[in-house]
């Protein structure tokens, strides 16, 4: 059709003709232009917004954000079923597309209070999208998991084999087997996996159908089952190179990974680790869930050898490392701020709304809420107290903690040792205690407390003693057993070192532990507090608070 006669189309078939040339953006384009071109001789703001809304469609990054913009510009308030909602919501995705995290919680967030008024298919749409970017870019898998029962809940009242309704009920049946999965509640997960596999068949949506054997297969990771896990990743793989479905091609070759290490066939693990980085390189995009193989390249390389190879996926991984925690540090204290406490207030309102409608209850309902606010308070206090406590111990250690430990000189250490001596007789030859205490004096200052996996085994063959002298000179000079005295030297070192070293301040646990010689967060954590008295997040968080002021 020439192009001046579009203006005697209608917008149902301009619509229409849009939708029908999905394959064809520049016909699409097309439609979308003669469609607004219409809107604006007509003069009518609502087709306006949904001109620019087709335009945008076709278009990615800032160019669809401009054109989403002029949708939200002409919809704003006309309490239409669909815009601005739909708008908010497609911006999000496409700032969330570019990183721009902050910008995207907003928009969601405006969306879904749009959509709550008039549209609750819509504002059901965009709770799960709030759900999905909790639980895969934040790791807030608990909290998304109580939004994904609620969507949950919602379509299971709807007719969810129907075109309407299959996809959206899919989604959200896979993403519960995943949280589930990630809470390492497997038997739960493998029900959704089961239900959403059927639900899959039924309505032939073969992509969906191929991510619930890929994410039971995850799910049979943790479980252990390695094997029958590795049958049904490798079932999925496929479908996901033909449907170009790079996140879960990720997600495959992350679980093949674990599948492999777990039955300690190396090569394979790393391959797929390998696979997975190479999947980041090129998209730049990695949720916390999948960065667990950078470690376990790290090792591997460094019993390899391979000191470059060991370096770059150390480099790789702190970078991600890095990246990961100041996004999630932001989002985390926003979403808290701006909708975990807004749907708290709204479920009070609600609860006082639905108290004035019955009076007898209404006694029973203020008790309870007195009760709520009574229970809050005190652990308020009892919160208050732990910190105030926390903050003492804090300055404490800022006190102590103002030059790097002094290192004993070789005369220190011999008057040291002739103290000792004159107290008990350890049975060991004084000279080899004399070369014992220097060797680990030396080793001190040369910080070889740091390397990981040190053991009093492998001190003894550096040493060229026997491990039995070194672990009773240990005890008797420093007064601690060997695995105290590792341990506090590096907690000492990390003090000192996270005081002086902003950059250290913006790692993880895991990160610090790795950089400070522990294997794991948890070992470096309980190291940390044990010697220390606090945690430290804590002491990070006091430390960068201190240099704000």
């Amino acid at each position: 059709m020439p192009k001046e006669n579009f203006s005697l189309l209608s917008y149902k078939k301009l619509k229409e003709l849009y939708k029908n040339n999905e394959k064809d953006q520049n016909k699409q384009l097309i439609y979308a232009k003669a469609y607004l071109a219409k809107a604006k001789k007509d003069n009518v703001s609502i087709e306006k917004a949904r001109g620019w809304y087709f335009i945008s469609l076709i278009h990615s990054g800032d160019k669809a954000i401009q054109y989403l913009d002029s949708t939200i510009s002409y919809s704003k308030n006309l309490n239409d079923l669909n815009f601005p909602a739909y708008a908010y919501s497609r911006k999000a995705y496409e700032l969330k597309y570019q990183s721009k995290y902050r910008e995207a919680i907003d928009n969601f967030l405006i969306a879904e209070h749009i959509a709550k008024k008039n549209n609750p298919d819509f504002y059901h749409e965009v709770k799960y999208s709030i759900a999905v970017l909790r639980s895969e870019e934040l790791g807030e898998t608990n909290e998304a998991l109580e939004l994904y029962k609620q969507c949950f809940k919602y379509y299971k009242t709807k007719d969810v084999k129907s075109d309407k309704y299959s996809y959206a009920y899919q989604d959200v049946l896979f993403a519960l087997a995943d949280a589930y999965k990630a809470l390492k509640q497997s038997d739960s997960s493998t029900y959704y996996n089961k239900l959403g596999y059927k639900e899959s068949k039924l309505t032939k949506d073969y992509e969906y159908n191929a991510l619930f054997i890929l994410n039971e297969g995850a799910n049979l990771v943790e479980k252990k089952k390695y094997y029958t896990a590795i049958d049904s990743i490798k079932k999925a793989l496929p479908k996901m190179i033909y449907y170009k479905n790079i996140a879960n091609l990720l997600a495959s070759h992350y679980y093949l990974g674990k599948a492999y290490a777990g039955l300690g066939k190396e090569e394979s693990a790393v391959q797929n680790f390998i696979k997975v980085d190479s999947i980041y390189s090129k998209t730049n995009k990695i949720t916390p869930e999948f960065t667990s193989g950078y470690p376990y390249l790290i090792s591997y390389f460094k019993n390899k050898k391979d000191k470059e190879k060991q370096l770059k996926y150390l480099n790789q991984f702190l970078h991600i490392d890095s990246l990961l925690n100041n996004n999630y540090k932001v989002l985390s204290k926003k979403l808290q701020k701006e909708y975990d406490t807004p749907n708290l207030i709204l479920e009070k309102e609600n609860l006082i709304e639905s108290l004035q409608s019955n009076r007898t209850k209404s006694y029973w309902g203020i008790a309870v809420l007195f009760l709520l606010v009574t229970i809050a308070t005190a652990f308020g206090f009892y919160q208050y107290k732990i910190k105030k406590k926390q903050y003492a111990q804090f300055e404490k250690l800022m006190n102590k903690v103002k030059e790097e430990p002094e290192i004993k000189t070789s005369e220190e250490v011999k008057e040291v040792k002739s103290v000792k001596s004159g107290i008990e007789n350890i049975g060991i030859n004084q000279e080899i205690v004399d070369q014992i205490l220097q060797k680990l004096n030396h080793f001190e200052q040369t910080k070889g407390y740091l390397i990981s996996n040190i053991t009093v085994q492998s001190l003894s063959e550096t040493f060229e003693t026997n491990s039995k002298y070194i672990s009773k000179v240990v005890n008797v000079f420093k007064e601690k057993t060997f695995i105290q005295y590792i341990n506090d030297l590096r907690i000492e070192h990390a003090l000192h070192a996270l005081k002086e070293d902003h950059r250290l301040q913006k790692y993880t646990v895991q990160a610090l532990a790795l950089e400070f010689g522990f294997n794991n967060a948890e070992s470096f954590s309980t190291a940390f507090y044990k010697k220390s008295g606090i945690k430290p997040v804590y002491f990070i968080k006091q430390l960068e608070k201190s240099y704000k002021v």
